[in-house]
């Protein structure tokens, strides 16, 4: 008598591509990212996709509405609505990856630093955390900004993005060290100690690979927030400075003189902003849920 085997085989499923899962769990912030996409590529090719200088003065299509040739009218100077928006994008995207990476990145280390050291040392970081994050943010930027001034490179104006910047360090510290706190108490930190490995090394190496995901959803955030500061402080007259194309300071020169006589001035520089900031959100959120383990489960 024969007996006859038979191999049962199991197909693995095939793993889609991070992207596509992104896209597939989390449609609204996939629709989030491809407006930021949209403003990125637009930003960045402005020379190409702009239909006109935004610096060109024409004074005799001042405040001219809507029309083929100018698609969203243009301001007291004749210069074209729609260009200086797209050009206002470069603007706003490079000011507000600038504040949110240096704000969250010096977030991240002194929080991944607090935790780790502990004693003393986190309790006098932390008490300065409260310091700062006892003043509103748009507070906070105004002083910071008042103080340093200006110190334009590359055409933008670094006090600018430091000013931005400062009010996201303690907001993010928080989070990252409560993340960090966990991960000290591993047993492979305490491995790494008794292999005699130092503070550096073992901070940068074996805890901060291990708080990106609480890092990147606070990046993402606060790129919104920062795009958002830097309007308002254009608006205010403490940001980027004439004639450089910025939403805030678009809305700065239309919102007194030409908000009846041309209101398309005000119109397409605050929806600029607010789909800019509401596509981060979005991003931002939808990216929290999908790096969270539990949603996954």
């Amino acid at each position: 008598m024969s007996t006859a085997t038979t191999a049962i085989t199991y197909k693995v499923p095939k793993r889609r591509h991070p992207v596509i899962q992104f896209t597939m769990t989390q449609p609204l912030g996939a629709a989030g990212l491809v407006v930021i996409v949209i403003m990125a590529i637009a930003g960045f090719f402005a020379h190409i996709v702009a239909p006109h200088d935004p610096l060109d003065l024409d004074f005799g299509a001042m405040l001219a509405p809507p029309s083929w040739e100018h698609w969203m009218g243009t301001d007291a100077f004749g210069r074209d609505v729609f260009s200086r928006i797209i050009y206002g994008a470069r603007t706003a995207l490079a000011v507000g990856f600038l504040a949110s990476l240096a704000g969250s990145g010096l977030g991240a280390v002194i929080g991944v630093a607090s935790a780790y050291f502990g004693g003393r040392i986190d309790m006098l970081i932390q008490r300065f955390m409260d310091i700062l994050l006892a003043f509103p943010i748009i507070v906070l930027a105004l002083a910071v900004v008042a103080v340093l001034g200006k110190w334009p490179v590359g055409g933008l104006d670094v006090n600018l993005i430091i000013a931005i910047a400062i009010p996201m360090v303690p907001k993010v510290a928080r989070v990252v060290r409560s993340s960090a706190l966990a991960i000290r108490e591993m047993p492979y930190i305490d491995a790494a100690r008794a292999a005699g490995y130092g503070h550096m090394r073992i901070i940068f190496r074996h805890i901060t690979p291990n708080v990106v995901a609480p890092f990147l959803i606070m990046f993402t955030a606060f790129i919104a927030q920062a795009i958002l500061l830097e309007a308002s402080l254009s608006f205010l007259g403490l940001g980027v400075t004439e004639p450089t194309a910025a939403w805030g300071l678009m809305l700065s020169g239309a919102s007194q003189e030409f908000y009846v006589q041309a209101p398309w001035m005000i119109i397409f520089p605050g929806l600029a902003i607010s789909l800019a900031v509401f596509a981060f959100n979005l991003f931002g959120d939808s990216l929290r849920d999908w790096l969270d383990p539990k949603i996954k489960l």
